[in-house]
């Protein structure tokens, strides 16, 4: 299986530049542990990572499957940015989303002119493939593809070249796409540094495969129990071997320690996330007994959720 390179992330950093917005490096003078930054990619046009992998598969296509459309299958996120990254190239776009995803990011995806078809959960993806099959159109998923952890991999770019003294890095991990993208950037510009997913108790598959040696499979609706809606896919062959190859560890934490997070990204941090945004922090804030010491980036992945639950989380 060939991997993704530091060359196919630097080509993407060329394809996106102008789109996603290149996040700053945010230093956190009240965390005593180690010394902290947060990489805010919450503030990306459609409010998470997902735009540098969408933007880039797309800019990769031929012109012709471009004209076509594209279809992509998302739980909120990828279904926004492949949504902006199909406006942006003038091109059509059908998003095939969970009928259990948040209002605000079905909605944000229908605003950017997107066809959006909701299903249960576990047919997402099915149902995307079907549609690509039946219209002619060019599926673009949320990480099982090399130009997508290619554009997500821009992040541990820019990382490493604002704090090329890095020496932890915690990444929120799901699908795996990210923290395929972010690890191998890193493991090539700073080698020295400790690359770990950190992933919500709820949905531990990553964490149970890579203690196997090998991907396993949770249903679908044990994975949907966590809160963090952004973190209930599971990594493909793809992007299992790629974390493989990259992370020191994963992490595990629980939803009380997720929702923490939240509170402690908006009241110190200043910052909007999701749940799944905040679970890298978590990661640092609870379980720094299981990672080593040194200067520390958390990646906050994202920033959309609906209102009535950043209330709640804000009010614990």
């Amino acid at each position: 299986m060939e991997l993704v390179t530091i060359d196919d992330i630097r080509a993407a950093a060329e394809r996106i530049r102008g789109t996603a917005i290149r996040t700053p490096l945010l230093a956190q003078p009240w965390a005593q542990r180690s010394p902290l930054w947060v990489k805010p990619e919450n503030l990306q046009p459609i409010g998470a990572f997902k735009i540098r992998g969408a933007y880039n598969a797309i800019a990769a296509l031929d012109e012709s499957a471009r004209q076509r459309g594209v279809v992509a299958y998302s739980s909120g996120n990828h279904a926004q940015a492949v949504a902006f990254a199909a406006k942006s190239f003038g091109v059509p776009a059908v998003i095939v989303v969970p009928d259990v995803t948040p209002r605000v990011k079905v909605e944000a995806t229908a605003a950017h002119g997107a066809e959006v078809v909701e299903v249960p959960i576990a047919e997402r993806e099915s149902a995307a493939h079907a549609l690509a099959a039946e219209r002619g159109l060019t599926l673009i998923p949320p990480f099982d593809h090399p130009d997508v952890i290619a554009g997500q991999g821009t992040i541990g770019l820019e990382i490493a070249e604002d704090l090329p003294e890095v020496e932890v890095v915690l990444i929120p991990v799901s699908g795996g796409g990210l923290a395929s993208g972010i690890g191998t950037a890193i493991k090539a510009r700073c080698p020295r540094a400790r690359v770990y997913a950190v992933e919500p108790e709820l949905a531990a598959d990553t964490a149970e495969g890579l203690r196997a040696g090998k991907r396993v499979d949770w249903p679908a609706e044990r994975r949907a129990r966590t809160i963090a809606d952004g973190l209930r896919s599971q990594p493909s062959e793809l992007t299992f071997a790629h974390l493989l190859k990259v992370l020191d560890g994963v992490i595990t934490v629980t939803e009380d320690e997720i929702r923490s997070a939240v509170r402690t990204l908006a009241l110190k941090g200043r910052l909007v996330a999701e749940p799944s945004g905040a679970t890298a922090l978590a990661g640092y804030l609870f379980h720094g007994d299981e990672l080593p010491a040194g200067r520390t980036v958390a990646v906050v992945s994202g920033g959309n959720l609906d209102a009535d639950l950043l209330a709640e989380l804000l009010t614990g």
